[in-house]
């Protein structure tokens, strides 16, 4: 896919970035990547909007290799697209919160396809452990959270308890790039 190319999918919508989240299965990984994937790969995470031949100089190999390498790791599902990260108090966005589901055995599909569509689920995950399903809230204000948690989230057929936890800070890791 050429530089054109993926500059036009993504105007159009057709990429996101998004660290995978919600595709595949937890625990479960694809053949290893060498250093140069991976180099690529933290690249893309630091800025997406990276021209293929700025992105060839940083990683040290040809444009042409770099263009193989991300159609690959695209065709292979590690790269599921791209997209902006926002800064949610400057979007808006002013309340976070964890919120802990406790829901009925066999009830997570039910369950996922409601968090799907709840507004202001940014990103949810089920667990193993004391609490079956873990989600982050994000929200203007913490009326709009009591709304979501207490009347949308635990109106959710199959989920049987909730425990929220507002969060006061937050800060992004290195990841495995």
């Amino acid at each position: 896919m050429s530089d054109k190319e993926v500059q036009t999918r993504l105007r159009e919508g057709q990429l996101s970035f998004n660290d995978g989240a919600g595709e595949g299965s937890a625990g479960h990984s694809a053949a290893p990547l060498d250093g140069v994937d991976r180099s690529i790969i933290a690249e893309l995470r630091r800025d997406g909007r990276i021209s293929m031949r700025t992105l060839a100089e940083r990683v040290h190999v040809s444009r042409a290799n770099v263009y193989a390498r991300i159609t690959r790791l695209m065709d292979a599902g590690v790269i599921t697209g791209f997209t902006a990260r926002i800064a949610p108090h400057r979007a808006g966005l002013g309340t976070s919160a964890y919120v802990s589901l406790t829901i009925e055995q066999n009830s997570w599909r039910a369950v996922s396809a409601r968090l799907r569509e709840t507004p202001y689920v940014e990103h949810f995950a089920l667990l193993g452990g004391d609490f079956d399903v873990l989600a982050l809230v994000r929200t203007p204000d913490n009326a709009t959270l009591r709304h979501v948690v207490l009347e949308l989230v635990q109106d959710i057929p199959g989920v049987r308890a909730t425990r929220t936890w507002l969060v006061f800070e937050e800060a992004r890791g290195a990841g495995a790039g």
